[in-house]
């Protein structure tokens, strides 16, 4: 699945490795190629980029998918103030299972906060879900990190752990630094996971 333009339904992402794994996830579930991906290059541009989408003529769909980081809530109130200049009847909260709605306008709009609505973190943190249950190398690339971190060895700041973890596991892997997309193609990763049905679930009602 790659990114086509001039669809009338649309998915706003912060960056390159966010769009792969939506791709991915669309090919691993057949799911309707009826929207574009589109890399917003980084959360400042996204969120720009919301009320001018829905001035976008013939626009049916429009979804977002930005990461908590270190605060989901905040995260959630950036999406939920430029929603409500288009009309959109957002909730205080974001709900548990993304947020699906239509605004006055009727275009539908969809929200999903990763890793899953309810947690701080980013899409690293949605792949790790994702590592197999019985997967010997995540605690071992946990220990490191740990033993690293407790020597202040570390150059990563802690609020970027989950890059380090997921991206440490990924270049143990048989093709080493394999992109996290691909991960999911080439089958290191589960998509068995109660988060990735839950967001494939999201993703179908929003688009088909």
């Amino acid at each position: 699945m790659g990114s086509k333009k001039g669809l009338s339904k649309i998915l706003l992402v912060e960056g390159k490795n966010d769009q792969h794994v939506i791709w991915s996830l669309c090919n691993k579930f057949s799911i309707n190629e009826n929207f574009d991906v589109i890399d917003c290059e980084g959360i400042d541009k996204l969120i720009e980029q919301i009320p001018i989408r829905f001035k976008q003529s013939g626009i049916e769909a429009i979804g977002v998918i930005i990461d908590a980081d270190i605060d989901l809530n905040s995260a959630w109130q950036k999406i939920r103030s430029s929603f409500l200049t288009q009309n959109c009847p957002v909730p205080e909260n974001i709900p548990s299972d993304g947020l699906i709605c239509e605004n006055s306008a009727g275009i539908k709009t969809g929200a999903w906060i990763m890793p899953d609505n309810n947690l701080n973190g980013m899409i690293e943190d949605f792949i790790s879900f994702l590592i197999p249950e019985d997967d010997r190398l995540l605690p071992i690339a946990d220990d490191i990190l740990l033993n690293i971190e407790q020597n202040d060895l570390n150059k990563y700041s802690l609020s970027q752990k989950s890059k380090a973890k997921i991206h440490t596991w990924l270049s143990w892997q048989e093709e080493p630094c394999t992109p996290m997309g691909l991960a999911i193609t080439k089958r290191y990763l589960t998509t068995n996971h109660a988060v990735c049905t839950k967001f494939i679930d999201w993703l179908k009602e929003l688009f088909n």
